[in-house]
């Protein structure tokens, strides 16, 4: 359910912000979208049924600063969930998600914003992960172009800092998974034949939780295997072809 309507203009940009408990890093995640040095753009706050402070943080934010919405789910939704309805509700042609743990850089969008002007579908960009005091702990670097094809050894975008084109890619949601969405929606993407424009400076921080463990990754493993093996027009060879090579980098990175 939405509040009341938008009182400012429509944006270049609509940033959706998924949130369910998130209070103890909602507040430092909205100050680094408020800190953008480009001003153009809405935030649709996502609240999935929270039941912490997060809900009164993100209606202080609304309050304070007219670019901020607030919409409420109801009942619970999960991410894919919540994010698609604030797909729904995006006044932006361009459209970003960043989650409630996770922080933007100050240029993101400034320097997104003129790649996808000039026609590119789908930007993303390098991130650093972060633990919980903002050490960095490996920054992940961004391919300069990434096709349909390139996305079948795993998923190199991190979804914090992607943005899309909703004109492109008219109705798109994210699948309604229980891991991995986010790999599934590029694909989706890049399926149409569009390809992704990376861009190599570090545009945002990716905090990484303290139960990053081995069963965790077992898990992403799994829906890694069942998202490639479900693609359409990929194929069992190709699908078990890019899972190799997915296991093979996971065990570098361990290395």
């Amino acid at each position: 359910m939405t509040g009341a309507a938008p009182t400012v203009p429509v944006p270049a940009v609509s940033v959706i912000v998924p949130f369910r408990n998130a209070a103890a890093t909602l507040g430092a995640t909205l100050d680094s979208l408020a800190a953008q040095s480009l001003p153009d753009w809405e935030a649709l706050l996502i609240d999935d049924a929270s039941e912490d402070a997060g809900p009164a943080l993100a209606a202080a934010r609304v309050a304070a600063d007219p670019r901020f919405r607030l919409i409420r789910t109801g009942a619970r939704a999960g991410v894919a969930g919540a994010r698609n309805l604030g797909i729904r509700a995006a006044r932006g042609r361009w459209l970003a998600c960043l989650d409630a743990d996770d922080l933007w850089l100050p240029d993101k969008l400034a320097l997104q914003l003129p790649v996808l002007r000039q026609g590119a579908p789908l930007v993303f960009s390098s991130y650093a992960r972060v633990d919980a005091a903002g050490r960095v702990l490996r920054v992940v670097e961004a391919r300069a172009h990434l096709c349909h094809a390139d996305m079948l050894a795993g998923n190199p975008i991190g979804c914090l800092t992607a943005i899309w084109d909703s004109q492109r890619f008219a109705g798109a949601e994210f699948p309604a998974l229980p891991l991995h969405e986010d790999y599934a929606f590029w694909l989706q993407l890049l399926r149409t034949g569009a390809c992704a424009v990376g861009l190599r400076p570090v545009l945002a921080r990716y905090r990484v939780g303290a139960g990053s463990h081995s069963g965790q990754k077992l898990r992403a493993a799994r829906a890694t295997w069942s998202i490639l093996r479900d693609e359409p027009g990929v194929g069992p060879w190709r699908a078990a072809t890019g899972f190799a090579r997915y296991a093979l980098k996971a065990v570098r990175h361990r290395l």
